[in-house]
């Protein structure tokens, strides 16, 4: 019987214990998209408490907590941090099965050296040991993304963002990691929501050009993709809920551009003519930038309409989404090729029946110009779990190349969550490891060490290009 959590934790055969320990566990970490604050690295944030750290703004335990019957006060609500943290522990345990119980014994063991299973008995000792540490120099948030090992992160920025704190950060020459923005212009994007008018304006003040047409609205967003590209990004982040192609001719979308200015309402096929244009020329600029393009694609969000009036989006509402996608991607891709502005590209389904559809569709649009230009991206969101991983990771690997694969990010917004970099690891060394015992492939360590590496790492280093010595 084999102690929970111990070193080969996930680990099966020899072979996996050894691609682990040897060749993944101390590679760097390359966290090309996560939702971190760049105000609190810039600021060297400390934390009051373990709560302030641990549950704040993760909505994966809100959700956890909810299930278990656990009051919306001692959630998001009034209760104190310590309630809070002892509704966590009271959960945690009914969390068998679920990611999170691994997730949260990860996170104490590698940070705080807490070995301890975490439950009301051991709630008060785990309280008072966290909130010690969380006092002393090595709990900064700059002290915890340097003993995580992280080279670079690559944060979430609203189009319309100063990245005021990235410059800050980019001005301390002693912290040593790359703090880069990545451009996010859903807001933009999603023509139909409450408040485009208000952002539009916005943009309208930050780029310094008057938007009356859509030619102007097009002309602002290059302006800040300019901005944002001297300011070091080079990847941009897009949500696509409902996947979307609709032709259209430039006089049209100046028309819907128009009408949703008027605060009129717009049909479902010019919401997708003025998203398919839009997008595609996005795409032709981040192209002739060189950067990449993710697209998340398949999230279901606020679906309980009186949580979102009462805590706004991303509290833990949201769910997987089951349209079909093949027909619209496909076009939508094919439109950025045939315009020469296919850019790198990175494809993320949150429906994992769509693995094989994204897993042969990045083989459509490859064309030799870089290893891996189209990629299936990693299992995010409700995938990004021991069973997600392996069946992203085994679909890329029958459809395409694994060996080209970008491997893990956070995806988060806490501090703590580097340790999914170790998780996703342990599932990459295991799922090798085993087809290496079987016989599916070479017990090689030179081929398959080199393998492990280059996806927890090195590929993306050469993917994104983006110099760690400057």
């Amino acid at each position: 019987m084999r102690k929970f959590m111990d070193d080969n934790f996930l680990l099966k055969n020899d072979a996996a214990v050894k691609l682990y320990h040897d060749y993944a566990k101390h590679m760097p970490i390359y966290d090309y998209h996560c939702h971190l604050s760049p105000k609190e690295i810039a600021e060297n944030k400390s934390f009051k408490n373990i709560t302030e750290i641990w549950l704040a703004g993760d909505h994966y335990k809100w959700r956890a907590l909810r299930s278990n019957g656990i009051d919306e006060e001692y959630i998001t609500g009034g209760a104190s941090d310590y309630e809070k943290f002892k509704a966590w522990a009271r959960t945690l345990p009914y969390c068998l099965g679920n990611p999170l119980y691994h997730w949260s014994h990860l996170e104490l063991k590698r940070y705080f050296n807490i070995d301890s299973l975490i439950n009301e008995d051991t709630a008060d000792e785990i309280w008072e040991k966290a909130n010690e540490l969380l006092g002393t120099e090595d709990f900064t948030v700059r002290s915890l993304i340097k003993r995580s090992n992280v080279k670079v992160i690559c944060t979430t920025d609203d189009a319309i963002d100063s990245l005021e704190y990235h410059r800050q950060i980019k001005e301390d020459k002693d912290f040593g990691v790359k703090v880069l923005p990545t451009f996010r212009p859903d807001k933009g994007l999603n023509i139909e929501n409450e408040g485009f008018i208000q952002w539009v304006e916005k943009l309208s003040e930050v780029s310094g050009i008057k938007i009356k047409s859509y030619d102007d609205f097009i002309d602002a967003l290059y302006n800040r993709v300019e901005f944002f590209h001297k300011e070091g990004c080079r990847i941009s982040d897009h949500a696509i809920d409902d996947m979307f192609f609709e032709e259209a001719r430039e006089e049209e979308v100046d028309t819907i551009f128009k009408k949703a200015l008027k605060g009129e309402k717009l049909s479902q096929v010019e919401l997708a003519q003025y998203k398919t244009m839009t997008l595609v020329k996005l795409a032709k600029k981040f192209s002739e930038l060189n950067w990449a393009m993710q697209l998340h694609i398949g999230a279901m969000r606020n679906n309980n309409s009186k949580m979102f009036k009462q805590l706004g989006p991303d509290t833990g509402f949201d769910s997987i989404n089951d349209g079909n996608i093949a027909r619209s991607l496909s076009r939508l891709l094919d439109k950025m090729n045939s315009q020469e502005g296919l850019p790198k590209t990175i494809l993320y389904t949150l429906n994992a029946k769509d693995n094989d559809v994204l897993g042969t569709m990045i083989g459509n649009f490859q064309d030799g110009s870089i290893p891996g230009k189209l990629q299936f991206g990693t299992a995010w969101w409700f995938n990004d779990q021991k069973d997600g991983m392996e069946k992203q990771m085994i679909s890329l690997a029958n459809l395409g190349l694994l060996s080209r694969f970008v491997g893990m990010v956070t995806d988060s917004r806490s501090f703590l969550s580097f340790t999914r970099h170790e998780y996703f690891r342990r599932v990459l060394c295991n799922l090798i490891g085993t087809w290496a015992e079987e016989g599916e492939v070479p017990y090689d360590f030179d081929l398959l060490g080199r393998m492990v590496q280059d996806i927890c790492f090195n590929n993306a280093v050469n993917y994104f290009g983006i110099k760690l010595d400057d």
